[in-house]
């Protein structure tokens, strides 16, 4: 996926500006499994017996998910989506309140036992986010760390809470203030601190409310910690030193060297007197922040330490990373034991009774035994052995083949996600795509309905995208990754608008077989069937049989300043959506754009409740749906010339340039030629650029062949029709391809287009 860039971010450059896109995320399954890896965890735990406790999961598929767990089970209870990006870390803070962080830029806060609603969207970070740390018992500090440097201290209950009703009106978010201008209203409370430990007033604010900026970072945070009362704040990256902080200030208390590499993990006691790390140099280190040194260090994996978890009493550590395994180690003894051993490497620990759940990067999640009460009991079973202190003995005991055996060899239970897409190609008639997943399975997907057509599965993908090849030129009208897991579908303006089929080859039923059909109106028209049967129920029946125009603007002056825009006479002014663009409701795809105001964002088509508007989309999708109007699109025609074939003697019909849509069929153009010898009308030879037979269109620079060129009601009577064929370079045309297939695979020149022409004799 694309870096989502800021939001709000309107300068006034004379520099044109790139249009906001459209994503559409396509889903095979019920939405109660992820479909990429897990990228986080965090276990709510009820002080009532009988009542449930909550698992919430964080995915590279950029949604979340609360699971009710039950003894050997678990299920999806709700889907949280609105991060348009991977969601990088969770928290819980407060009693119930959930706390996200993304590759998209924001924080996102949700109520733990709701449908799914994100209740504020926080932009301070100018890049990905990638860590959260939150105070046990200081439950509204919550503090996050991302790829550009910074690290930001949050009062989430003040960061939530509107402070006027004006700002409870506005878009649920925080402006990005890291390249804002100056905010003039001066917040006492405020405060960034800078390298040197001064404080000054931060430049922005989120409706009055700005964090506290911790600097010093001059590379990524990857891990933060925080100890119970938030008095003290540890994080680490790519500088490959722990940093320590005071939150409430943001000052600089001291900074721990000692890893090689990345710091990739971190924990704290509940005092703060003890920090564990994890890195990619496959260390694991103690340090004893009060004589602020390290007293211990743990060779355990052969490779990055990606995830750590602690029992509650900080006596032994559970380790996890790119090696794909689950160490337990006691800190005081240092005996250490493969708990189990994984398929993925772990990105995440949490630890719940006596068992610990585990997040990797595939999309399922796995819940082992750990004995976390009592973690001797797993030493008893033996197998143990004693952690180095150097990562070059533990690599060499694994070169030697002494690799520990796992002591478990299953899971408690797994929640089981859908494979992950990895693989992907779009075929030549620019509306299916060819997919491989983790599990190897290989479907074909139809992309303007959202569906799977054909599941083949697990077969050879090369082969099978040979198999499906056509030969057939369609424009590129969208773009396709795979980064959440699924496919998502990018339409960007104007390119989208380039690709048209005739009605005849879409099997439309009800239009005449020569309309020309849009593909991304009709898609966009599709994906958004449901917001316009709201906004109409919203608006009343008024508005769709006067014709709507864009709210609070003048829609025909932005269209002017934006592009040239043309009203698209061939389609109808209604909101029909005919079957090839019907997409599913069963499992609905995402949108994932963004409008005037807000930022970026993401749901789910049937849950757009018609209030959306041009603050929520972009503007030239409100301009192709309600007003139907496309911006104007180049290249749609195509020039060629039309000979008669050297040494026959055929007629010339034509010495000038003929035009005509790129996706007439060449059966067209022996319709062309057939008439043209038939009325025996051969043009005049003074006029090069060709004149315009009766009946073929209307008047162009040269001669057009347009769609209803051969409809004109001109009836043969003085010649028999002799057959025809159409070649191009030597080589017979199949009457089905059409003219952008024919100028791609067979004349494969810049220059325009030569057709011959001949009379087929015998017939």
């Amino acid at each position: 996926m694309h870096r989502v860039p800021s939001a709000g971010n309107n300068s006034n450059s004379s520099r044109p500006r790139k249009e906001k896109r459209l994503t559409y995320v396509l889903n095979d399954s019920v939405d109660t499994k992820h479909s990429a890896g897990i990228n986080c965890l965090a276990v709510l735990k009820s002080s009532v017996s009988d009542v449930c406790n909550y698992l919430f999961t964080g995915s590279r598929d950029g949604t979340l998910k609360r699971w009710a767990l039950g003894e050997d089970a678990a299920t999806c209870s709700t889907t949280f989506e609105s991060h348009v990006d991977w969601v990088n870390d969770i928290v819980i803070a407060g009693e119930n309140t959930l706390v996200s962080c993304s590759s998209d830029t924001t924080l996102k806060t949700w109520n733990c036992l709701s449908d799914g609603t994100c209740t504020r969207t926080l932009r301070q970070h100018s890049d990905y986010v990638t860590c959260l740390a939150a105070a046990e018992k200081n439950k509204n500090v919550v503090a996050s760390g991302g790829l550009g440097g910074e690290v930001f201290v949050w009062d989430i209950e003040a960061a939530v809470t509107p402070l006027s009703k004006s700002s409870d009106k506005m878009e649920d978010d925080c402006s990005n203030g890291i390249n804002g201008s100056a905010n003039s209203l001066s917040i006492p409370s405020s405060r960034t601190i800078t390298s040197n430990n001064s404080l000054t007033a931060h430049t922005t604010q989120c409706h009055g409310y700005v964090p506290i900026a911790a600097k010093g970072h001059k590379e990524s945070v990857y891990a933060l910690a925080m100890n119970d009362s938030g008095s003290l704040l540890v994080s680490g990256g790519t500088e490959k030193a722990v940093r320590v902080w005071d939150p409430r200030t943001g000052s600089k208390t001291m900074k721990l060297r000692g890893h090689t590499d990345n710091v990739r993990a971190l924990l704290l006691d509940s005092t703060g007197r003890y920090c564990l790390s994890g890195s990619s140099d496959s260390m694991i280190r103690l340090w004893d922040l009060g004589q602020q040194r390290c007293v211990h260090s743990y060779a355990v994996h052969t490779d990055s330490v990606w995830a750590l978890a602690s029992t509650p009493m900080f006596t032994h550590v559970y380790s996890g990373g790119r090696d794909l395994s689950l160490y337990l180690t006691d800190l005081t003894t240092r005996e250490s034991l493969l708990l189990c051993k994984k398929e993925h490497p772990i990105l995440q620990l949490a630890l719940h009774d006596d068992s610990i759940w585990v997040a990797t990067t595939d999309s399922s999640i796995h819940r082992w035994p750990a004995e976390g009460r009592n973690p001797q009991k797993v030493f008893q079973r033996g197998g143990s052995f004693l952690a180095g202190n150097l990562s070059f003995s533990r690599a060499r005991i694994s070169l030697e083949g002494s690799t520990p055996a796992a002591v478990y060899k299953e899971p408690i239970f797994s929640i089981p996600g859908t494979p992950a897409i990895v693989q992907h190609e779009i075929l030549n008639n620019r509306r299916n795509v060819l997919t491989k997943d983790t599990a190897g399975s290989v479907k074909l997907w139809e992309i303007t309905r959202g569906v799977v057509i054909e599941d083949y599965g697990q077969v050879s993908f090369d082969e099978k995208k040979e198999q499906l090849f056509e030969m057939v030129s369609i424009p590129a009208w969208f773009t396709v990754d795979t980064r959440l897991g699924s496919l998502s579908v990018h339409l960007d303006t104007p390119q989208c608008f380039s690709a048209e089929m005739y009605s005849a080859d879409l099997n439309i039923i009800g239009k005449p077989e020569d309309d020309k059909v849009n593909l991304a109106r009709e898609t966009l028209k599709g994906l958004l069937a449901h917001w316009m049967t709201k906004r109409r129920q919203r608006l009343g029946s008024q508005a769709s049989a006067n014709g709507d125009v864009l709210p609070g603007k003048d829609s025909t002056a932005r269209s002017l300043a934006h592009s040239r825009i043309e009203v698209d006479g061939n389609a109808e002014n209604d909101s029909m959506v005919h079957p090839p663009f019907d997409f599913s409701t069963g499992s609905p795809p995402s949108i994932i754009t963004e409008g005037s105001q807000g930022g970026p964002w993401r749901k789910k088509i049937t849950e757009l409740d018609g209030t959306e508007d041009e603050k929520d989309f972009p503007w030239w999708v409100l301009d192709c749906v309600l007003n139907n109007r496309l911006p104007t699109r180049e290249h749609t025609k195509c020039s060629f010339y039309l000979h008669p074939c050297e040494g026959t003697a055929v007629q010339i019909l034509t010495q000038g340039k003929l035009s005509a849509p790129r996706i007439l069929r060449i059966h067209k153009v022996v319709n062309y030629v057939i008439e043209k010898m038939v009325l025996d009308k051969p043009i005049d030879t003074t006029n090069t650029d060709g004149s315009f037979a009766p009946g073929l269109g209307g008047q162009l620079q040269h001669s057009a062949i347009g769609d209803g060129s051969f409809r004109s009601g001109l009836k043969p009577r003085t010649k028999l029709r002799p057959s025809v064929e159409i070649l191009c370079n030597n080589q017979v045309v199949s009457p089905d391809m059409s003219l952008a297939t024919v100028r791609a695979y067979i004349w494969k020149k810049p220059e325009d287009l030569v057709l011959n022409y001949r009379v087929i004799q015998g017939r």
